[in-house]
């Protein structure tokens, strides 16, 4: 199913489905299309939105977590979202998810992240796009799954397109160090949300021991990992990662009262 995406007021989204809502966020080189699986799966029982994160063009003053973080605010107090919603998010996006909870700790009733950014993550591995070398950048690509046949020339075209701007590099670099920067380690342990958290056992990018320490720091979460997989669990085993997050959505169900 293509995705429709809607506008109000200067954001663009998805909004598909009807009834609880769960709000997912995706990563610095990603795009709603990363969700569209879970969409597929999900829409029929809950309403999902998925706001597009303004990466590559937000003022570059604020372009880094804290910012993005604050955009989420503004898109949910502009499409007026019933509260409160389960939020997922994947690489940067969780690390958006996990800050916004902690901000606004009434808004979120579940937290689901996979290959979340906020401890520690290697986004470039090690370094920052090289404009116009388009073998780097299917390599770096690549490096995103186990899997690299799952990186299309489509999407490896896209990533290029960006790291050929000046503009958007540097907001991209702007935020890949925000993340760096904005390590949460002394604050996960106030989230007391259900967590979920999803990880590919390949991922290079936040490895498995990244999952752990989540795991470890916030309290009560659980981890499940899926093999040969790598950053993206939604994207590269969507049957596995849906089959997961229906069971947790179905365990931590909130009784409706009548």
């Amino acid at each position: 199913m293509a995705l429709q995406i809607k506008e109000k007021n200067g954001f663009h989204y998805v909004d598909e489905g009807s009834g609880e809502v769960l709000l997912l966020l995706h990563g610095l080189f990603g795009a709603l299309s990363n969700w569209q699986d879970v969409v597929a799966e999900f829409s029929a029982q809950y309403r999902v939105v998925i706001p597009l994160l303004p990466i590559y063009d937000m003022p570059l003053t604020k372009a880094g977590v804290p910012g993005l973080v604050g955009f989420v605010e503004d898109f949910l107090a502009e499409v007026k979202l019933p509260e409160p919603c389960t939020v997922l998010g994947n690489s940067l996006g969780g690390h958006i998810a996990l800050v916004y909870t902690l901000r606004n700790a009434g808004r979120v009733n579940r937290l689901v992240l996979t290959g979340s950014s906020g401890l520690f993550e290697d986004s470039m591995g090690g370094s920052f796009p090289k404009r116009g070398n388009y073998a780097y950048v299917q390599e770096r690509v690549g490096y995103t799954f186990y899997d690299p046949a799952i990186a299309t020339q489509e999407l490896v075209d896209e990533v290029f397109s960006v790291t050929n701007s000046n503009a958007k590099c540097l907001r991209i670099i702007s935020i890949a160090r925000s993340a760096q920067r904005h390590n949460l380690a002394k604050e996960l342990q106030h989230i007391r949300v259900p967590t979920l958290l999803v990880w590919g056992l390949n991922d290079t990018i936040t490895p498995p021991v990244v999952a752990h320490e989540f795991n470890r720091l916030i309290r009560g979460s659980e981890l499940r990992f899926l093999d040969h997989c790598g950053h993206a669990p939604m994207m590269e085993r969507p049957t596995a990662f849906n089959q997961l997050l229906h069971q947790f959505l179905a365990r931590t169900a909130v009784p409706v009262a009548g």
